[in-house]
Order: structure tokens, then sequence, then C-alpha cells
């Protein structure tokens, strides 16, 4: 194999009305809203980017914003679930703060060696807050709403949903050096070889589970890291060399990346560490204006007027709430 995967770089989702998913993950959740630009391959919609202080990979969850577009359906072929790790003794204060923010949750509850809280934002996508060593991280947004030694340090790992689990698994562990670990009835644990930001990956199999549809409220991709452009071009021709239908490298601005679908299905990525979000503003006014691409920047008399206003806010308790637990 080229390498081995590290780790989770960025989970992407879609949201509705981007002004409540900046008050929730932001407001609520603590995150840093770390660059506010457009979706480079469709420039009329937001794409949000949050994290901690400066959006390091292993701590970047992106929304495409999609307002008034349709719910869509969790299912089999998606990740379902996008799992946050906290420190090892948060989960009391972050109960406390959803309560405080009427967003409903359960737990904590016990899944293997972890407690978690389970939640869901206010398009009713699934999150979790899992208590980990590696939560809170060094740097955690100072700035933000959340006091540091609770603040989210990053992904704890994310969980896909197939109906056939093995052939996910096999590419897991064979092609992307996953390490086969804990299994639980329909509930399969695979964990990168360094213990960091985003490293677990859980396989749930759902034998006749309908296939998830796309839109508002669910996952579109989720991106793993590669330290250079070096090794995401080792990854590309490995990945050509089993077959599979790979993009040419794209620039993303912030990174550059290559996209694919693991064989259950899932829109999988691999992007760059490299430049990071500074590329076109300093860390202090990170995510404070939109921000386009040199070769969308010619057009932004066009496309700025028709995205809708945001702005940063302070989010009251009791304001912001999360999405029902409700199957959809």
């Amino acid at each position: 194999m080229a390498s081995q995967i590290p780790g989770i770089h960025h989970v992407t989702a879609i949201c509705g009305d981007p002004q409540r998913n900046l008050d929730f993950y932001q407001g609520v959740l603590g995150l840093r809203l770390v660059k506010r630009t457009v979706n480079f391959d469709d420039p009329g919609s937001y794409h949000l980017y949050y994290g901690d202080a400066v959006g390091s990979p292993g701590t970047i969850m992106t929304f495409f914003a999609w307002p008034g577009a349709r719910a869509g359906r969790r299912g089999t072929g998606q990740l379902t679930v996008t799992s946050f790790a906290v420190p090892e003794r948060s989960l009391g204060f972050w109960g406390e703060r959803l309560e405080a923010y009427g967003v409903a949750f359960e737990g904590p509850l016990r899944r293997w060696q972890e407690e978690y809280l389970a939640l869901e934002d206010p398009d009713g996508l699934r999150l979790e807050l899992v208590a980990w060593q590696v939560g809170g991280g060094d740097r955690a947004w100072a700035g933000g709403p959340v006091p540091p030694e609770h603040a989210i340090g990053g992904f704890f790992g994310v969980t896909l949903c197939e109906q056939d689990e093995e052939p996910t698994g096999r590419f897991l562990a064979r092609t992307l050096g996953f390490v086969p670990g804990a299994g639980d009835g329909d509930r399969f644990r695979y964990r990168a070889r360094e213990d960091e930001k985003g490293s677990v990956v859980d396989v749930l199999r759902r034998v006749e589970g309908r296939r998830g549809e796309v839109a508002v409220g669910t996952v579109h991709h989720v991106a793993w890291r590669a330290r250079d452009d070096d090794e995401q071009r080792r990854w590309r021709s490995e990945l050509v060399d089993l077959g599979l239908d790979v993009t040419p490298v794209i620039d993303r601005r912030y990174f550059r990346s290559i996209y694919f679908r693991e064989p259950g299905g899932v829109l999988f990525e691999i992007a760059t560490e490299p430049p990071g979000f500074t590329v076109d503003e300093p860390e202090p006014e990170l995510g404070g204006r939109l921000q386009l691409p040199p070769w969308l920047e010619p057009l932004r008399g066009r496309i700025e007027p028709r995205l809708p206003p945001i702005e940063v806010r302070r989010v009251e308790p009791g304001r912001a709430g999360g999405g029902s637990r409700e199957e959809r």
C-alpha cells in the first residue's frame, strides 16, 4: 500500500439554513468558523468550514448549505454518525450545556470502552460526543463559547452503514491500512495505526436497510488525510491500479483532493494536510468574510449578492435546538 491512512481529514455534510447551522456548530458546540466560502462546483451555495482555532486536519466539519432543499434519508451506503472527541471528564459539562440550549440527547451511553452522548443537529444529522483522551487538544479555540478544557478536540471517528460489511472491511484493512478490532453483533470496529484524531471507523451492518439518499441532514463524504502531495499521488496510483474510478487531483484551495467510492458506496476523499486555511486570511480573521478562490474572484459581484446573509453571533441558551431522534 502507498502508506497507511492516519485518520480523518474532514467530514462534509449538507445543511438547510446556513445561519441556523452556524448558530449550532459555533454557538452551541463551540467549533470555530474557520472559512466561509462557496461550493467550488456550485458557487451559488455556501461551503462553511468549522474546526479548532486554525482548522487543523482531523477537526474539520464542513457543510454545503442548501436552503429550502428536501431532507435526505439515512441508510446504507452512507456515513450515518459523526463522532467528536471531548475530554474524558467533560460529558457532564456537555450534558448540561446541551440541555440548556434545548438540544435533545441520549446518554451517557457506553460502547466498548467509550462513554458518549448521542444527539442530532438542527437538520437531523446524527452526532456523538465521545469522552476520549485526545479530546480538547492544544489548538482549542480560546475565543469560543466553550471553555478550552471542555472543548471538542476534533473527531473520534465515523460510522459507515452497509448492507454487507465485509467488502468495506476488507478495503479499510487491506488497502487503507486500518486495523480490525472489536466486533459486537452488527457493529465492527477498525482503527488507524496512529491513535490520534479521527482514527476510528465503525462499520454497521444493515442487511435489510434501505439505501440512503443524500440531501439535507446527511453526510456527503468523508475525507482521509494525506500528509503531502506526493503521498496523495501514491494513493491515487494504487487506487487506480485496484480498478477504482478515482478523480484527478482537484485544487480545493485549502487542500488538494481525490475522490472515489468504497465498495459499499460511501464517497471517500483523500485530502492533503497543507496548505491550510491561512492561505487567504490570517488566523485572527479566519471565517470573518466570504473568501473566493482566484478563479471565482472575478465573479464576486454576481456570487455574493445571491448568498443569504449570515453573521457570527452569540447564541443564548434555549435558542438553538437539535433535531429529533426520529428515523426519517
